[in-house]
């Protein structure tokens, strides 16, 4: 069972400047409900007991919305308003939290969570892909886990403009319609990427990968990427791919951040 999941959220939102200056990314609100809480809800829907969130100083307010209010739940008591007491309460999982004290890449950012791990596989989900779907998407990537045990990432079908934004897998041929082989990843190709499947941000993977953390050369920017471990861990073990046919959105881009928001509003008020 993948009991353990981490979420990278220190880096500095640069696609969304300037208003990530002063609000995080993660705390962009959807319906009600800042995007992180969606990807929290989808750890524990998935049957994630612990999360480790990676901050960066500026972000103690995804700290704060995780935490208890008690002056606010004693204001919404004394004032008739319980029944906002459920919706503010704190998520029913442990909450940990990290520092990573210079933006030095998502591989980094992985590499604080070995002691976290200890040993056991873990998620990543990262928090500006965001679906709506129930049940939570984060289960196909477990059960696909489960049966191969190895390493596993979720793709997704990106138009050709897309594609020079996130990471692209050459693949090696498909298992089944959902499942493929992963040779490697290519990080932003600027020409010829290898398809048009992109790495949209749920992984599990083998404790291995702080192995291979610990021996990638940091590249541009001095930053160690996360896309380099994996691609040393593809030479000594298998990576698997599940291709989500669900709609994804990628809340860093306005278009999708509206579109969600229209989504989730639409779907709130469906349930009312």
């Amino acid at each position: 069972m993948i009991t353990k999941a981490i979420i990278p959220a220190a880096g500095y939102g640069t696609r969304n400047l300037p208003v990530t200056k002063a609000v995080p990314k993660e705390m962009f609100p959807i319906s009600g409900r800042p995007v992180i809480d969606y990807v929290v809800q989808e750890a524990i829907g998935a049957g994630i007991k612990e999360i480790l969130i990676i901050l960066s100083r500026s972000k103690t307010s995804i700290m704060d919305y995780f935490d208890r209010s008690m002056e606010l739940e004693s204001f919404l008591t004394k004032h008739n308003k319980t029944y906002w007491l459920p919706k503010i309460a704190p998520p029913p999982v442990q909450i940990h939290y990290v520092r990573q004290s210079e933006a030095l890449g998502l591989g980094s950012a992985v590499h604080l969570a070995s002691t976290f791990a200890a040993g056991d596989a873990f998620a990543v989900l990262l928090p500006d892909q965001v679906s709506l779907e129930q049940p939570s998407p984060l289960l196909p990537l477990i059960s696909l886990y489960e049966k191969c045990r190895t390493s596993v990432v979720g793709l997704q079908v990106v138009p050709e403009e897309r594609l020079s934004h996130y990471g692209v897998a050459d693949i090696g041929g498909y298992s089944s319609s959902r499942t493929v082989q992963i040779n490697r990843i290519v990080e932003k190709p600027k020409t010829n990427p290898p398809s048009n499947l992109v790495v949209m941000g749920r992984y599990i993977f083998t404790p291995a990968i702080f192995d291979y953390l610990n021996e990638i050369n940091p590249g541009e920017g001095q930053e160690i990427q996360l896309t380099d471990a994996m691609n040393a861990l593809c030479e000594n073990e298998p990576i698997g791919g599940y291709l989500y046919h669900e709609k994804w959105y990628d809340t860093s881009i306005e278009n999708d951040y509206l579109s969600i928001q229209r989504r989730a509003y639409r779907l709130k008020n469906k349930q009312k």
